[in-house]
């Protein structure tokens, strides 16, 4: 391969200004190379920018997420819950960005329409969508693993002449372009359509003040209560004191959370240890219920009905109705298989008369009316409708843009059928672009503002070894992308994580009404993905042509 003689406009381009985003760009330029990032906000934040309905909050502990870990950026910070709420987590955002004074180095309200390979400059050639182009030497994608907004393709959409709008796009205050618009739900007769993550959190708000709301639910979630509380200045001051404690320790456990796994199995235990353990957890704020279980939980079927026979009795002691407990009680996936939402008076608020709850999945919703939604042959009238659906999950937002590499091959038809990466960071053909958060990476099961930013850490001394070396050319080979994505898969089929439709799961329908399912995460946690990474590294990038 002939050495580079193109000069580009910058060494990398970073798309997304999110918290790895802005942390990748933060670290590149002080190393010295030139970077550029490019986001379609107005301002730095990713999700926290674009999320801000009501009840919209952090379901990891506050002082473990970000950049509690690096020193001299933004030390001084002071967390005022133990989850903290999306307002709190955008000024956190812009705060982290004034620290590391990286908004010179991003151009917002500007999407990358279109990022090709150009073999024969051997640079990347982006499109914005104002139709200016650039270049650059290494593509990094910091996009999110959740920021590709799924919306029900319902006949009549557009027909409803109430207020709608998916949650991830919740109204602007228009006083406050950082603000969220206050909306009354005073009097006003609400459907929430979704009852995952999302809904769980915006469905108790509504329906404080809400005439009505209607819950058009087609799969309930096991969900489990958040715990959250304020934090002291005498607490904040004692985490900011034992930050490298605590830094130390969620990058020693699996999915970069303050927990660990119990010791034990389940099968190893009595009905009264279960018992035991299990209140406790349910007491515990947080996911210790989900990550802090008996060590099979994922892997034993028994294990896992232990485990979510009890959460089911919590939900019947929680809800009045007997026949109503019993619709929210999931049935069609083991307790974790899906990310556990976590609530706060969820279940309660069915036991409340303005609280109905529809279940969609015994008969679909049919069509948008202009007046509501029609399920079946009901149609309920409405005049707010809240899509709470979600997001096509991993590889959802890496199909909305234009990506090709060699010989114009687009990325989405090489995951046709599933994701083939190496590392979760790099896909054959696509030289020189690396994807921060995406699929089989260590760091899309994970506490993303821990794992997010030491795979960060990864990418820049790589790209740092390759300056070094005066190399400029980066892809991985056939064989090792080949021999990651087996092994990824293998290792999902054999958890009971494979079961159900969460968004890790990829599910493709083929024409003869079969389906694909392929993992979008690689689950054998941080410390083993960055043990195999940092081997990789020691034995001079193996995997990759480098050039």
């Amino acid at each position: 391969m002939t050495k580079q003689v193109c000069t580009p406009d910058f060494d990398a381009v970073v798309i997304g200004a999110g918290i790895t985003g802005m942390y990748q760009v933060y670290v590149l330029r002080n190393m010295g190379f030139s970077v550029r990032g490019y986001d379609g906000a107005s301002d730095v934040g990713g999700t926290w920018y674009w999320n801000r309905y009501p009840g919209c909050r952090l379901d990891t502990e506050s002082y473990t997420y970000g950049y509690f870990g690096l020193k001299g950026i933004i030390p001084d910070w002071r967390w005022s819950e133990r989850f903290a709420g999306q307002p709190e987590m955008l000024r956190y955002a812009k705060h982290a960005a004034d620290k590391m004074d990286v908004r010179r180095n991003f151009q917002f309200n500007t999407r990358v329409d279109k990022s090709h390979y150009n073999e024969t400059t051997q640079l990347w050639e982006l499109e914005l969508d104002d139709h200016s182009r650039v270049t650059c030497r290494f593509l990094i994608s910091a996009i999110g693993p959740l920021s590709a907004t799924k919306m029900p393709n319902f006949e009549g959409i557009d027909s409803f002449k109430g207020e709608s709008f998916h949650t991830s796009r919740w109204p602007r205050d228009p006083n406050d372009p950082n603000g969220a618009k206050q909306i009354d739900f005073t009097g006003k007769r609400v459907g929430v359509i979704g009852t995952g993550a999302t809904g769980v959190q915006v469905i108790p708000i509504v329906a404080k003040s809400a005439a009505e709301l209607f819950v058009f639910q087609r799969s309930p979630n096991w969900c489990t209560p958040l715990g959250n509380t304020p934090i002291s200045d005498d607490e904040m001051d004692k985490l900011r004191r034992e930050y490298d404690e605590i830094l130390a320790f969620v990058k020693s456990t699996e999915t970069g959370f303050p927990y660990v796994r119990h010791k034990k199995k389940a099968s190893q235990t009595t009905p009264e240890e279960r018992q035991e353990l299990f209140e406790a957890l349910y007491n515990m704020p947080g996911y210790g219920i989900w990550l802090s279980g008996y060590r099979d939980l994922l892997t034993s079927h028994t294990s896992n009905r232990y485990l979510a026979d009890f959460i089911a009795n919590k939900i019947r002691q929680r809800v009045k109705d007997p026949l109503l407990a019993e619709k929210l009680i999931p049935k069609d996936h083991p307790f974790g298989a899906k990310r556990v939402p976590m609530e706060t008076y969820y279940y309660e608020v069915y036991n409340q008369p303005n609280v109905h709850l529809v279940d969609v999945k015994e008969t679909p919703i049919t069509r948008v009316v202009p007046e509501g939604l029609q399920v079946g042959d009901t149609v309920y009238p409405l005049d707010i409708i809240i899509y709470a659906t979600g997001f096509d999950g991993v590889t959802g937002p890496y199909d909305l843009m234009d990506i090709r590499g060699k010989g114009g091959v687009r990325l989405r038809d090489e995951w046709d059928d599933g994701p083939v990466t190496y590392l979760g960071m790099q896909v054959r053909n696509f030289p020189n672009f690396f994807m921060m958060v995406g699929p089989h990476s260590g760091a899309t099961f994970c506490n993303v503002g821990v794992c997010g930013a030491l795979q960060v850490e990864w990418v820049a001394r790589m790209l740092g070894y390759m300056r070094d070396k005066e190399l400029s050319y980066s892809e991985v080979t056939q064989a090792a992308q080949e021999k990651w994505t087996a092994q990824v898969y293998e290792d999902f089929a054999k958890t009971l994580l494979s079961e159900g439709n969460p968004w890790w799961v990829k599910v493709k329908t083929n024409p003869d009404g079969t389906q694909t399912r392929r993992a979008l995460v690689h689950i054998l946690g941080g410390p083993e993905y960055r043990r195999f990474c940092d081997e990789i590294a020691s034995k001079d990038y193996e995997g990759f042509e480098l050039a």
